[in-house]
C-alpha cells in the first residue's frame, strides 16, 4: 500500500499492529482521526501515554488497577475466602458482568504452554501457592478456559496445592470445550460459576 505522506504512512504502520486491525482498518481509523478535530487526537494519544506508564497490578490480585489496591480487593463486602483463578484481566471483567460472583479473583497473566515457551514461573502461580498458605481462602475456583493449556494449568495449580485445606473446584462445563472465557455470554458464564463443581470431579471426567 503506497502512501503520498510518510507521517501517514508511519502512522497507519502503528495502528496495524493492533490485534485485529489490517493495513485497510489502519487507514481507515487514521484518516477519520484526521477529520476530527486536533484536541481529540492529543486527548486519545495522552489517554494512551498515561495508560502506559501510569496503569498499576494490584498487589493482592495481579488485576490492573489505579492504585496498588484494586477496587474489587479493596471492597470490603467481597468475600475473601473466595478465589477465583482467571487467566487475565479480559476473564475478570467477563466473570464481573455476570454479577453472579462476590468473591475475589486471581489473575495468573497467561496459562502454561511450552509451545509458546510459557511456564509455571512466568505466571504468578507462586503468589497465589502464598496466598493460600496464609489460610483465609477456603475455596478457589478455576475459571480457565476449558483448552488443553487451560486444563494443563489447572491441574499444576492442583497438585500444589492438593495436601492444602482449601477446597478447589471448577467452573461448570457451560462453557464448550475449547471455548474462550470472555466469548462467553453472560448467562452462561453466570451459571457455569454459580453450579462449579469440585475439581476432582473434572480430573475423572478427562
Amino acid at each position: 500500500m503506497e502512501f503520498s505522506s510518510k507521517l501517514l504512512s508511519n502512522a497507519v504502520s502503528e495502528m496495524s499492529q493492533l490485534p485485529g486491525i489490517g493495513k485497510r482498518t489502519a487507514l481507515r481509523l487514521v484518516l477519520h482521526l484526521l477529520r476530527q478535530p486536533e484536541s481529540q487526537t492529543a486527548h486519545l494519544a495522552k489517554a494512551l501515554v498515561d495508560l502506559r506508564t501510569e496503569i498499576n497490578f494490584c498487589k493482592k490480585c495481579h488485576n490492573i488497577s489505579d492504585t496498588e489496591l484494586c477496587a474489587i480487593c479493596a471492597n470490603t463486602s467481597r468475600d475473601k475466602s473466595l478465589v477465583c483463578v482467571v487467566e487475565d484481566v479480559r476473564d475478570v471483567m467477563a466473570i464481573e458482568n455476570t454479577s453472579q460472583f462476590r468473591g475475589l479473583y486471581h489473575v495468573l497473566g497467561g496459562k502454561i504452554s511450552p509451545m509458546d515457551g510459557i511456564g509455571p514461573g512466568q505466571l504468578t502461580i507462586n503468589s497465589l501457592v502464598e496466598k493460600v498458605k496464609e489460610g483465609e481462602i477456603k475455596e478457589l475456583i478455576f475459571a480457565l478456559s476449558s483448552t488443553m493449556e487451560g486444563d494443563t494449568t489447572n491441574f499444576y495449580i492442583y497438585k500444589q496445592l492438593e495436601n492444602s485445606e482449601v477446597n478447589m473446584s471448577t467452573i461448570a462445563r457451560g462453557i464448550g470445550v475449547g471455548d474462550e472465557l470472555e466469548y462467553a455470554d453472560e448467562i452462561t458464564l453466570g451459571r457455569s460459576i454459580t453450579n462449579r463443581v469440585p475439581f476432582e470431579n473434572s480430573l475423572k471426567s478427562q
